[in-house]
């Protein structure tokens, strides 16, 4: 972009007015202003319209009765059986060695911030090994499931 092409750039930003801009600088006072209560000539018969129909029906939120209630206890919660199965791995002989790295490097940490007031490491990489471990395990078995 040459120095020209800048100037000209502003000269056209500022040279011509918005579109939206009242004429005058004035406020108009045909429509209410954005962002305000006021209704114009048409809302308030289109509104009064919607009053006189709305006496006739009812419309809106229909409060909870006890059909809703019967609905919902008849309802069974679906449970994640993925959820089950990580618990399951996490607490597994095979992932004892990463939960057992990620709990110690948690008593670290918590310990520190105890102490000093901050953490000097975190467990992230703990974290993601325990993790992987529980994610290897649970998958064949979630995925058996699915079949």
């Amino acid at each position: 972009m040459g120095f020209t092409d800048f100037f000209s750039d502003v000269w056209d930003t500022f040279s011509h007015p918005s579109p939206d801009a009242d004429a005058g600088g004035k406020a108009s006072t045909n429509t209410p202003s954005s962002g305000t209560d006021e209704e114009s000539g048409d809302e308030k018969d289109v509104n009064k319209d919607d009053a006189k129909d709305g006496e006739d029906s009812e419309q809106g939120h229909k409060p909870s009765g006890d059909d809703d209630e019967a609905e919902e206890e008849e309802e069974e919660e679906t449970v994640d059986p993925k959820d089950e199965l990580e618990e399951e791995c996490r607490n597994s002989q095979g992932c004892a060695q990463p939960k057992h790295h990620f709990d110690e490097c948690q008593e670290r940490v918590t310990g520190q911030i105890e102490s000093d007031g901050k953490a000097k490491e975190d467990c992230v990489e703990e974290f993601f090994h325990l993790a992987h471990c529980v994610t290897s395990c649970a998958a064949p078995k979630l995925f058996a499931q699915l079949k």
